[in-house]
């Protein structure tokens, strides 16, 4: 009886820690932008979530050559490409509201950095709420997970 009381315990334990492991893992993956003009792919780097550009509808510009990060206010930083770049940094995931915060969102485009948070709305949408201080002040954009 003690063995089968043991067994148990140590089963329920690890459906307990692999359910809470795929929860957190549930963002992993590629995901179109709201315009779905670029491909953003998901990954986690120790116990944090972070996201870079795979992929852009239009990766060069009028010249013809591949787009930079021209828009960053950190002069040495104007020259990387867009494509390849880290745009999601240093998200966790909180188990008790399932989302994943504390972690900040680049826009390219505009060369701004914002505070974030995701939200799976359900597999295959994820809302990215970008804001400034407070979470209410802010936008969400809706990505749509991609194949």
């Amino acid at each position: 009886m003690k063995k089968l009381l043991l067994f148990t315990l140590v089963a329920c334990f690890f459906s307990v820690a692999s359910f809470a492991q795929s929860g957190a893992d549930a963002i992993n993956g590629t995901w179109f932008n709201k315009d779905k003009d670029a491909k953003i792919q998901i990954f986690k780097k120790g116990n944090e979530y972070f996201g870079k550009i795979i992929w852009l509808k239009n990766p060069k510009n009028e010249q013809g050559q591949d787009k930079k990060d021209d828009k960053n206010p950190d002069d040495n930083l104007k020259k990387r490409t867009i494509n390849g770049l880290e745009i999601l940094k240093s998200f966790k995931y909180d188990t008790s509201d399932e989302k994943w915060s504390e972690g900040t969102i680049y826009d390219p485009k505009s060369g701004k950095t914002y505070d974030c948070k995701l939200t799976l709305k359900d597999k295959n949408n994820l809302n990215v709420r970008g804001f400034i201080g407070v979470s209410i002040i802010g936008r969400t954009d809706v990505w749509t997970r991609t194949n």
